[in-house]
């Protein structure tokens, strides 16, 4: 297949963009921060993962957003079932004011 062909085909394959958002208790900022740098790696090399940035409000330090890409629902699945996010909830959940929040979202242009 010519590069050309290729690239329109990897082009055309939908994906799914998440956005994830976190919210630190006062106080713990740092702590949640060094939580979630922790998933950075191991979840990249996830099958299924084609981006995972972490993101910090710059007017709220405590507001931690997670930008994601996945080639599919059944990847972002097995990643919320993974041993190292799995983990994270738990030595999280003392830490964040209110529950994880997901926003699912499609790209315009």
């Amino acid at each position: 297949m010519p590069a050309a062909d290729y690239t329109r085909s990897v082009m055309a394959e939908p994906s799914l963009t998440v956005f994830a958002e976190f919210r630190a208790k006062p106080g713990n900022e740092q702590e949640l921060g060094g939580l979630l740098r922790r998933l950075i790696e191991p979840t990249r090399q996830e099958r299924g993962c084609l981006q995972y940035e972490l993101h910090v409000d710059d007017e709220q330090p405590g507001h931690f957003l997670f930008y994601e890409t996945w080639t599919s629902m059944a990847e972002l699945e097995a990643h919320a079932a993974s041993p190292h996010f799995t983990d994270f909830q738990t030595r999280s959940a003392h830490l964040l004011a209110e529950p994880l929040r997901i926003v699912f979202a499609s790209r315009v242009s």
